[in-house]
């Protein structure tokens, strides 16, 4: 089968499930695994060139809705009669359901739920553990720096807060995404603030950005932690390498250290 993945978190996808031998093409922010770095670049995910994908001749295009903008994808590939399949999850229960989904269009499907399987049992374990923790520290999330852009109640980020042990602090909002500003987020009083930035390397994160701001003053020594983008941002099982790594950093005597390692794909 001939795959086209126009978004990173999809091409994630496939790796867990390998099928990257089966990729022909990905969009220019697919990044990992290392074995796609050589595949036919299409442009940003907002701005896939069609007659690139076309021209490949895909069995199967995993497209998406995960970013505002991503509809004129949808529309392109409906005009041109294109065969797709757009994976759009906002939580962990919806990552496991699109790796199904996935392996069921690719006869992976047995391989698929032994993976959500595990999954699944990780997810009790930290649950398990987040339940036993009785101070639970508020964590401020930042996806976007101007205008401020930070996860709601309906995204993964809320999720992986709750089984680290902590608390989304714009948990109360009914988004996935919420638009902000500084001074909402310092009446907020958040005990942690981690900056993951959407496509921006950990190195250029840079936190003085956020101690300039009017009022930074207020939160005394809240610590900044920076935090990769691709653990955090993009709906894949990487998210749980995420959460081991910041579950570590905020309870370091209850839960495993981080180590760096992949938990799916010893």
């Amino acid at each position: 089968m001939r795959i086209v993945s126009i978004c990173p978190s999809n091409t994630e996808l496939c790796a867990y499930l390998n099928l990257t031998s089966q990729l022909v093409g990905v969009d220019d922010f697919s990044d990992w695994p290392e074995s796609i770095q050589g595949l036919p670049r299409l442009g940003p995910d907002l701005s896939i060139d069609m007659e690139k994908v076309q021209e490949l001749k895909p069995d199967l295009i995993l497209a998406s809705l995960s970013v505002p903008g991503m509809e004129k994808n949808i529309e392109a590939l409906e005009k041109l009669e294109l065969n797709y399949t757009v994976l759009n999850p906002n939580s962990l229960d919806d990552i496991c359901k699109d790796l199904v989904t996935l392996g069921e269009l690719t006869n992976k499907r047995e391989e698929a739920i032994a993976l959500t399987d595990r999954i699944q049992h990780m997810i009790h374990e930290y649950k398990q553990i987040s339940s036993s923790i009785q101070n639970k520290p508020e964590i401020y999330w930042e996806w976007w720096p101007k205008p401020i852009f930070t996860p709601g109640k309906t995204n993964w980020l809320t999720e992986i807060s709750d089984l680290a042990g902590a608390k989304n602090i714009f948990r109360d909002v009914e988004l996935a995404s919420v638009q902000t500003d500084w001074e909402d987020v310092v009446a907020r009083k958040p005990d942690h603030i981690c900056l993951a930035w959407v496509g921006v390397r950990k190195k250029k994160v840079n936190p003085i950005v956020v101690k300039k701001r009017e009022g930074w003053e207020e939160l005394g020594e809240t610590p900044i932690h920076i935090l990769e983008e691709w653990l955090y941002c993009r709906p894949s099982p990487r998210l749980l390498t995420g959460l081991v790594k910041l579950a570590a950093i905020l309870h370091p005597d209850h839960y495993p250290a981080y180590d760096g390692k992949d938990p799916f794909l010893s």
